[in-house]
């Protein structure tokens, strides 16, 4: 199944982290092996700022950070008619020029790396 975003749009990330101590958004909690942290996903709730052409798509946290996700991840999705509706402050508010989208002094074309959904750093290209 093909995926359609195009910029503006709302998608949420389930982010796999680890800690000792999970928060309250934590899901699918599941204890180490040695029982001293803990593995689990919390949705991110990011906007689409751009749509590369390789599948890719450029996202904006609430907080200004950028990431890369592939659009066949499969942690990647359209929010429910529930998150949109009583979750949309958690949703960053779109961007009015391309300096908000992009950053100031930030080029897409890509001469600063750009940090992956992952977690890894990739540059961007």
């Amino acid at each position: 199944m093909s995926r359609h975003f195009v910029v503006g749009d709302r998608v949420v990330y389930s982010r796999q982290k680890h800690s000792s101590s999970p928060g309250p958004r934590a899901q699918e909690v599941t204890p180490a092996a040695h029982g001293e942290s803990y593995s689990y996903l919390v949705d991110k709730y990011w906007r689409v700022i751009a749509v590369e052409p390789d599948g890719i798509l450029l996202v904006r946290t609430r907080r200004g950070k950028q990431h890369r996700v592939r659009l066949d991840d499969p942690r990647l999705r359209r929010p429910t008619i529930w998150e949109r509706l009583f979750r949309a402050d958690r949703f960053p508010e779109m961007a009015t020029s391309s300096t908000e989208i992009l950053g100031v002094g930030n080029s897409f074309e890509g001469a600063t790396p750009q940090k992956e959904a992952d977690g890894g750093d990739r540059a961007a290209s």
